[in-house]
């Protein structure tokens, strides 16, 4: 019977192949990592949903200062309609790409809105068309 083994002997393939038999056959579980379950909490230990500890700073997330949470969604979703790949761009550029991700006549509008020019980023774009934009950048 032809191994394919250089290495050793048909004696010693066997015996090597004997030694992991448990191992690929699942059974020896000395191999193997133990699954361990930590116990889930009782209800008195469970976190209130909702509350967060008084830390007397801000949540993180929501709308950057300067600028309210629906602009900021508005202004979310107009920039889901442009690639930030397309900038540094003009209105005729945003214009045909918007078009071509199907965008909604309300973004069309936005960008009708925009002045001639070449807009840094969305952010530039959505300020140019009147809307607002963060009092500080990071």
């Amino acid at each position: 019977m032809e191994r394919g083994s250089s290495k050793h002997g048909p004696r010693l393939d066997d015996e090597l192949e004997h030694e992991v038999r448990g191992l690929l056959q699942g059974q020896n579980t000395e191999g193997r990592v133990e699954e361990w379950h930590d116990p889930e909490p009782s209800g008195e230990d469970q976190p209130v949903v909702g509350e967060y500890p008084d830390s007397g700073d801000d949540l993180p997330g929501g709308a950057p200062a300067g600028i309210s949470a629906a602009e900021a969604d508005r202004r979310a979703y107009f920039a889901s309609f442009l690639s930030r790949s397309l900038f540094p761009a003009d209105r005729a550029r945003l214009r045909a790409a918007a078009e071509e991700a199907n965008a909604p006549a309300e973004v069309l509008a936005v960008i009708d809105r925009l002045p001639d020019g070449e807009f840094v980023n969305i952010a530039d774009a959505w300020h140019k068309a009147g809307g607002g934009i963060e009092s500080q950048r990071w």
